[in-house]
C-alpha cells in the first residue's frame, strides 16, 4: 500500500485512483512488483529506469489489449503529437486515449483526401527493385532465417542416435514382437535424446505427438511410426528450407525455372538418377518438373505453390528414387514413376518418333500417331482447340504442339484416374464449353469412336 500511495503523489490524480483500487481490494490479494511483469521489464528496457511510465505500469497493471491504439509510422506520430509530450504517451494522465484519438483523426484524415481523390486506399505493396537496398535488406533477412531454421533441424547422425535411443528404451509386445513405448518411456526418451542431440530434438516429444498414433490397449505406441514421422518431418522441412532459397521474389511461389532448379539440385542425393548421362539432365528437369505444374497450378498460371508441392504426392514418387538400386525396384514400377530415368527417356523418345519433320513441335497429323493410331480426329481437333496455343509464325493461324503442352497431354491420359487429369479430358468432351455434356456431345464423341474402329453403323 505505501508503494501504491507513493507512486500516487508521484503520479497526481491517478496515483489517487490507483491507491483507492488497491485499497477496495481484498486484503490476502498482493499486488506483484513492477521487476516480475515481463511487459514492464520489456518496456523499461526501452525508456531507461521507468522515468516517465504512469502509476499503472510502475505498479505492474497492465493495459486492456482492447485499448492499445494501432501502430503508425514514427514520423507521423512525431508531426502530429508534437505539444502532446512524452508523458501523455508514458500512460500518464489518460494518455493512450490521446494518442488513440490522434490516430483516429490520422485514418480519418487520410480517408478523406482519397475519397476527394476518387482513388482506391491503397492495398498493394510493390515489391522492391532489383538491386535496391531494400531488396538486399530482405535477401539477407531471408537467407538468415533460413540458414537459422536448417540449424533447427535433426542431421543424419541425430536421426541415427535417436533410433538408438528408441530401440535401447522400448518394450517388446509379447502378442505381436512390435516394439514399443508408454507416455513414461516416452518422456524419458526425450531427456535421453535430448542430453544427447541437444535442444532442437525436444518439439518432436511434446504430448500432442504422443497422442497422434494408435495405441494399444495398455496405452502404448510402436516407435516405427513415431520414427518415420520424425523422417517425415525432418524432409519436408528442408525440402522447403530448399525451395523457399530458390524462390527468388519470396511470394511463396516456383516457377518454372526454380522448380527445375531444385529437381536438378536433387539429382546426385537420388540413387536411381546418379549414372543419369550429363546431356540429358537439362532435358530431365523439364520432364520432371512438368509434373509438378500439372498438378499443382491447375489454373496454368505459371507458377506452383510450394505448400501444395511438399503436399503433393508428386513429391513422394520423386523421394521414392532414393531406393537404392534394380533390386528393390522392377522394371514395371520404374516406369510407372515417372520421374525415373526409364519413364523420362520413354517419354523423349516418344515426341521425337511423332516429330516427323524435326521442328520441335508436333501437328495434328503427327499427334494422330500417338497410341498406335487409337485417337480419334474430333478429340484431336479439341485437345487443340483447349490445349495448344496458337503459334507466333504464320500470322497466328498454325497451331502446333509443343514439348510442355505433349507432356501435359500425357500426363493427361496417364492420369485419368485424378481431379486434374480428369479436368484437361473434361474440356476436350465438352464441345460447346457449357460445363457439362448432353446427349449431342456424346453422340458426337462417340461417331468418331465408332468411325475409328471401323464399325459404319448409323447412330
Amino acid at each position: 500500500m505505501s508503494t501504491a500511495s507513493g507512486d500516487g503523489a508521484d503520479a497526481g490524480g491517478d496515483g489517487a485512483s490507483s491507491a483507492a483500487a488497491a485499497a477496495s481490494a481484498p486484503a490476502g490479494r498482493r499486488i506483484p512488483p513492477a521487476s516480475s511483469m515481463p511487459w514492464v521489464r520489456n518496456l523499461r528496457r526501452f525508456v531507461g529506469t521507468g522515468a516517465g511510465l504512469g502509476s499503472e505500469a510502475l505498479m505492474g497493471q497492465s493495459v486492456p489489449l482492447a485499448s492499445v491504439p494501432p501502430l503508425a509510422s514514427p514520423s507521423g506520430l512525431r508531426a502530429r503529437l508534437g505539444s502532446v509530450g512524452a508523458a501523455r504517451f508514458g500512460f500518464r494522465g489518460g494518455g493512450e486515449l490521446e494518442t488513440k484519438r490522434i490516430l483516429l483523426e490520422i485514418f480519418k484524415e487520410r480517408q478523406r483526401k482519397s475519397a476527394e481523390a476518387g482513388s482506391i486506399p491503397s492495398f498493394y505493396k510493390k515489391k522492391p527493385e532489383e538491386g535496391s537496398i531494400s531488396s538486399r535488406v530482405q535477401r539477407l533477412a531471408k537467407y538468415r532465417f533460413l540458414k537459422k531454421q536448417s540449424e533447427l533441424l535433426l542431421n543424419a547422425d541425430d536421426l541415427d542416435a535417436m533410433w538408438v535411443c528408441l530401440r535401447e528404451n522400448c518394450v517388446i509386445d509379447d502378442a505381436t514382437g512390435a516394439e514399443k513405448m508408454n507416455y513414461e518411456d516416452f518422456c524419458h526418451i526425450a531427456t535421453v535424446c535430448t542430453e544427447q542431440i541437444g535442444q532442437k530434438c525436444k518439439r518432436f516429444f511434446s504430448p500432442s505427438n504422443f497422442m497422434k498414433f494408435e495405441k494399444d490397449d495398455s496405452g502404448r505406441i510402436a516407435i516405427l511410426p513415431f520414427y518415420l514421422y520424425v523422417m517425415r518431418t525432418v524432409s519436408l522441412t528442408q525440402a522447403r528450407i530448399d525451395m523457399s532459397e530458390l524462390d527468388e521474389d519470396s511470394d511463396g511461389f516456383l516457377q518454372p525455372h526454380e522448380m527445375e532448379a531444385y529437381i536438378r539440385g536433387l539429382i546426385p542425393n537420388l540413387a536411381q538418377l546418379r549414372d543419369m548421362p550429363t546431356a540429358f539432365v537439362q532435358m530431365y528437369c523439364r520432364i520432371a518438373a512438368r509434373k509438378f505444374f500439372f498438378f499443382c497450378d491447375p489454373h496454368r498460371r505459371g507458377k506452383a505453390c510450394i505448400k501444395k508441392v511438399l503436399l503433393s504426392n508428386c513429391l513422394q514418387e520423386l523421394m521414392e528414387l532414393h531406393q537404392e538400386s534394380e533390386e528393390e525396384v522392377t522394371d514395371t514400377e520404374q516406369a510407372e514413376n515417372w520421374f525415373s530415368l526409364t519413364s523420362a527417356q520413354r517419354i523423349c523418345d516418344m515426341f521425337l518418333a511423332l516429330d516427323k519433320d524435326t521442328n520441335g513441335t508436333l501437328s495434328k497429323q503427327e499427334l494422330k500417331e500417338y497410341a498406335d493410331g487409337t485417337l480419334t480426329e474430333i478429340f484431336i481437333e479439341r485437345v487443340f482447340d483447349e490445349h495448344v496455343r496458337r503459334s507466333k509464325v504464320g500470322g497466328g493461324n498454325s497451331r502446333e504442339m509443343d514439348f510442355e503442352s505433349f507432356l501435359d497431354f500425357v500426363l493427361a491420359l496417364e492420369n485419368k484416374d485424378t481431379p486434374e487429369g480428369l479436368t484437361y479430358l473434361f474440356r476436350c468432351l465438352d464441345l460447346n464449353g457449357r460445363g457439362f455434356l448432353t446427349t449431342a456431345d456424346i453422340h458426337t464423341l462417340f461417331r468418331g469412336v465408332y468411325t475409328r474402329s471401323g464399325l459404319r453403323a448409323e447412330l
